[in-house]
């Protein structure tokens, strides 16, 4: 490979480890040009499909329902179809986003939609088109559409096509072909606003929308979630590929040369050209490497600490995937991968992970290899630790290959979340509500809610997906009932109803008094909340099959069984001590089946 670059010393070096692996996360695809994180916390990845398709990856799964379907509005031909996909800040509230693709015509849209009802399906009648670009040729059409750590709309355009831009429009001032471009279109959604700091705003030979020229066919830019640099892979002619760079502080305007220069030399091969002005790559390879270069992310992700910082990135015709480090003044690429995929695009997930798709076989790779592991008696009452789960209750999974470090990822709020950190429980096919992920001394657990539909005989499917790859599944004990009281070693977590506070051996309980604990597994409750979501008090969630508690042998008088208000997936039982004193077992029952005693002092 050749290396170029700008004013730096280059490197290229033997990448000097074991390659990482690439897992096949689906298959199935239709040419897929576009994989992207709505950022909203569901844990899916969008997949764009040249034919006019957006498909949804969940869990490891592609839905059988399109996102979209604009096909009749396009025509996946050569370069044509629908090319990118861009979801505003703060999708989660908005619902809305936006697409590059070719009309019938094979002119260049930029339009909104609107999702449905159904955050899964988009309505494909909701379109807004807020930019048509005339394309004289079938070619170079760019695609990509990205907000920047700006809340900018960034939309890479090629040149129009054609060999060597013969109309000279990756460098004509007046054209938006051949160019960067930013815009705004999230503060007046009925049309498209320039920034008022885009480099040539108030420079009427430019058109204001510019923000960098000089691009032949910029396929795939990606900002460095760290930096919040600008990368863009930009396809050559007939000699060299490119990558080129900008930093986060930069004001835009640059010039990436095109068609003065193709990679660092000057275009056509031979020519004596200008370079004043010229911001050139940070690194081209020739065609013996390659013929069509796919941008990628910066790697910011856990699985693959070897690679966190570089940016990957490979080419269509070759399969080749390449890893460039840029450290102050020294540029380092290294040859990561030899593919036999045609690599269309790159994709990165919440947790920076970094897929790759291979646009023949209609397939996704994610970097990194494994699926969690776990085995059927790992699957326990997360307060007794008995195995088996309870619809609607809490239970702990311990396992392997959830988190790469230790530490804890929690849920921040309710209703809880469906995935945490890329990582997902599904039961029976319903996907179960997370509410931590958490490795301490290489050992690992998530506690989660069963969902309340689970129905069937003795045993459950469950799988865990991490980042899209799914572990075999493992039947794992389903019960009606099975009681759990939590505790603090031996002593039961209990709590005195007049001020809210645990009840020590300091301060016991006293006959008479009313108090409440926490447990699990007590199944079917009245007036079932959605799994995750908080149990509600007006009207409460009672327990459905009869409900008994001891202590010390001596049964309690029941004020309340059921879901605790507030809570998800967690049960408070209400009681009046008896007249009984000591340190007694407490003994909860619930359809005839018993919890394990626990320790608690009554004087």
């Amino acid at each position: 490979m050749r290396v170029c670059t700008l004013g730096l010393v280059a490197a290229v070096l033997a990448f000097g480890q074991e390659a990482p692996p690439l897992t096949r996360v689906a298959s199935g695809l239709t040419m897929p040009t576009d994989i992207q994180d709505a950022a909203d916390g569901s844990g899916r990845l969008f997949i764009v499909q040249q034919n006019g398709v957006i498909r949804i990856l969940r869990s490891g799964s592609l839905l059988p329902q399109p996102f979209l379907d604009i096909s009749a509005r396009t025509v996946a031909n050569a370069e044509r179809g629908l090319l990118g996909l861009a979801f505003p800040p703060g999708y989660a509230r908005k619902q809305y986003f936006y697409v590059n693709y070719t009309d019938l015509r094979g002119n260049t849209v930029i339009a909104r939609y609107r999702t449905t009802a159904n955050p899964d399906i988009a309505d494909a009648a909701s379109e807004t088109i807020l930019m048509a670009i005339e394309q004289p040729y079938p070619n170079h059409n760019g695609g990509q559409v990205r907000f920047g750590p700006d809340g900018y709309l960034y939309i890479g355009m090629g040149d129009g096509g054609s060999a060597g831009d013969p109309q000279n429009r990756a460098q004509n001032p007046q054209t938006r072909l051949g160019k960067m471009l930013r815009v705004d279109v999230e503060t007046d959604l009925s049309g498209v606003r320039i920034p008022p700091d885009n480099p040539f705003v108030n420079d009427s030979r430019y058109l204001p929308e510019i923000w960098a020229l000089g691009l032949r066919n910029p396929w795939r830019f990606s900002f460095d979630r760290a930096t919040k640099d600008l990368w863009i892979a930009d396809v050559g002619q007939g000699r060299f590929e490119e990558v080129d760079f900008q930093t986060a502080s930069s004001r835009g305007g640059e010039n990436y040369g095109w068609n003065r220069t193709e990679g660092l030399e000057c275009y056509p091969s031979g020519n004596n050209c200008n370079r004043d002005g010229i911001t050139l790559p940070v690194i081209a390879y020739s065609h013996a490497e390659g013929c069509s270069v796919t941008g990628g992310f910066v790697y910011r992700g856990n699985r693959l600490p070897a690679l966190r910082g570089m940016y990957l990135y490979g080419d269509y015709c070759s399969g080749k995937i390449w890893a460039l480090s840029r450290e102050n003044s020294r540029i380092s690429n290294r040859l990561l991968l030899s593919t036999p995929y045609t690599i269309s695009t790159f994709g990165e997930d919440a947790a920076g992970e970094i897929y790759v798709a291979d646009h023949g076989r209609g397939e996704i790779y994610l970097f990194g290899a494994g699926a969690p592991a776990f085995q059927p008696g790992s699957v326990v009452n997360a307060a007794s630790n008995a195995a088996g789960i309870v619809p609607g209750s809490l239970a702990t999974v311990y396992l392997t290959g959830a988190l790469d470090s230790d530490g804890i990822v929690a849920a921040t709020g309710l209703p809880l979340p469906l995935d945490l950190n890329g990582v997902g429980i599904t039961i029976n096919g319903q996907r179960a509500p997370l509410l931590a992920v958490a490795r301490s001394n290489g050992r690992e657990q998530i506690n989660f809610q069963a969902p309340f539909g689970l129905t069937g005989g003795a045993g459950a499917a469950m799988a865990i997906v991490r980042d899209q790859v799914v572990s075999t599944p493992v039947t794992v004990p389903l019960l009606s009932q099975q009681p759990g009281i939590f505790v603090n070693g031996a002593e039961a977590i209990i709590v005195h109803h007049n001020d809210n506070t645990l009840v020590t051996r300091d301060r016991p309980l006293a006959p008479g008094e009313l108090a409440y604990f926490y447990a699990t597994g007590l199944g079917a409750v009245e007036n079932p909340p959605n799994a995750g979501e908080p149990a509600g008090a007006n009207p409460l969630s009672r327990v459905l099959v009869p409900v008994q508690v001891t202590l010390g042998g001596t049964p309690c008088e029941l004020l309340y069984a059921g879901l605790a208000p507030g809570f998800a997936g967690l049960y408070q039982i209400n009681i009046r001590v008896p007249a009984t004193t000591g340190d007694l077992d407490l003994v909860l029952t619930a359809g005839g089946a018993a919890s394990a005693p626990a320790r608690v002092p009554v004087r």
